[in-house]
């Protein structure tokens, strides 16, 4: 009975995972470092070294050797952004466009995104693992009228990762780890285009245009996890970058609704999602105390532009202008043991965005993100253990002024955005 309840609880969380992630951008860039709830409480600083659980699959692999028997590891990250645009009085809308249009409403939403991992010891060395997840994701949506409606609306990006992975334990100092990742991406892009840069006749009328487009991709992580002695232990990790080749459709479709053939057709894009370095630190200060620290490189600079095509023809449909930098992500934390059974955690991080003022858009609207958290570890039983956290993440002040190249074909959208973000966490681990 107990076999087969735990047999149906993962196949239920296989299920909403691949069925259910559904996401939003809460780090940098359009990246989700939501892959454990045991990290949230201390804003994932040392992520690749504490091999708390079966999330280490995500952040370093060759943690897998720290856990004792079969584990099953599931969580679920409640995300609500709020993403406010303020109009500073500069902004213009396309030529022959009567009426500017309001400030967008939020632009953020809430989702939840689950994620799940399963690890099983072969022999005494060699563990194999499973990851269910989504490392990227990205979705905000305006109100349909307002003044920056011909440069976006709504703009969502999902993925879907399966991540098995396989760890070995070369002697009681160094254990390695390796994985392979099959990531499907999901996108939908929309928004307004005026008729006048259709056809002259269509002046004053707005047109609606959707980008819908997918592809299946193939990348690696793997890691290493050294035990410095007693008291410290060093984690490397490293995420490959995963290339994808979209392919889909845009559909133009008239004011009444109607789809307009000439606008419309096929369309590919390309599309690389950036590696990722890490180097993560866990010091035991005291029988109860541990500090954690990590530093993160992400090489955002791989997204430049983004060229969406006529495949029939060659010809740009659509440029998307981004120019992203590359990334470090610094985080600390400390956990405080008050018994056998609670682990206390609070963390910080500092977030640094990829996107620049001169290249912000209204898709993106991304800036330095500074994270406050605090979470704990309850283990229930001799088997099992329940893991929670919170942060809040403070937003940078968000300047805009973009015109996309064209104020008569885009119109011009200036003023500020006031964002912030609350992440809730809890997860269930269970050994058998």
């Amino acid at each position: 009975m107990h076999n087969k309840f735990q047999e149906n609880l993962i196949a239920l969380a296989v299920a909403s995972t691949l069925a259910g992630a559904s996401t939003l951008a809460s780090a940098a860039g359009f990246a989700l470092i939501e892959q454990s709830a045991s990290g949230m409480g201390n804003a994932f600083a040392g992520a690749a070294a504490t091999a708390e659980d079966a999330s280490t699959i995500f952040f370093n692999p060759a943690g897998l050797t720290k856990l004792q028997g079969k584990q099953a590891t599931f969580a679920a990250h409640l995300v609500d952004v709020k993403t406010e645009f303020s109009n500073s009085g500069a902004s213009t809308a396309p030529a022959a466009i009567a009426s500017l249009g309001g400030n967008g409403g939020n632009a953020g939403n809430a989702v939840v995104i689950p994620n799940a991992y399963f690890s099983m010891p072969l022999g005494e060395s060699l563990v194999l693992g499973l990851g269910l997840n989504s490392p990227f994701g990205l979705a905000t949506e305006y109100d349909s009228t307002w003044v920056g409606r011909f440069q976006g609306i709504k703009s969502e990006l999902m993925t879907y990762n399966i991540n098995p992975t396989v760890a070995y334990k070369v002697n009681d100092m160094i254990s390695v780890g390796v994985g392979v990742n099959y990531q499907h991406l999901d996108t939908e892009l929309t928004n307004k285009v005026s008729g006048a840069a259709i056809n002259p006749v269509f002046a004053g009328q707005e047109f609606n245009a959707k980008l819908e487009a997918d592809d299946d991709g193939w990348g690696w992580n793997a890691g290493i996890l050294v035990d410095a002695g007693s008291s410290t232990r060093i984690g490397f990790s490293y995420r490959s970058k995963i290339e994808y080749k979209l392919e889909g459709t845009v559909t133009v479709t008239n004011p009444a609704g109607a789809t307009f053939a000439p606008a419309s057709g096929a369309a590919t894009a390309d599309i690389t999602v950036p590696d990722t370095f890490s180097l993560s630190l866990l010091q035991k200060l005291s029988d109860r105390l541990d500090l954690v620290a990590d530093v993160t490189l992400t090489r955002w600079s791989e997204i430049q532009q983004i060229r969406i095509a006529n495949p029939a023809t060659g010809a740009a449909r659509d440029t998307l202008v981004l120019n992203f930098d590359d990334t470090y992500r610094y985080s600390l934390g400390m956990n405080y043991k008050f018994s056998d059974r609670f682990i206390g955690k609070i963390g910080v991080a500092l977030d640094q965005s990829p996107v620049s003022d001169r290249d912000r858009t209204v898709r993106l609207p991304d800036n330095d993100r500074k994270w406050v958290a605090l979470g704990g570890s309850v283990k229930i039983g001799n088997s099992s253990k329940v893991d929670f956290g919170y942060a809040h993440l403070f937003v940078s002040d968000t300047a805009i002024d973009q015109n996309r190249g064209s104020s008569a074909g885009f119109g011009r959208v200036v003023g500020s955005y006031d964002a912030s973000i609350d992440i809730l966490s809890a997860q269930y681990s269970v050994s058998f």
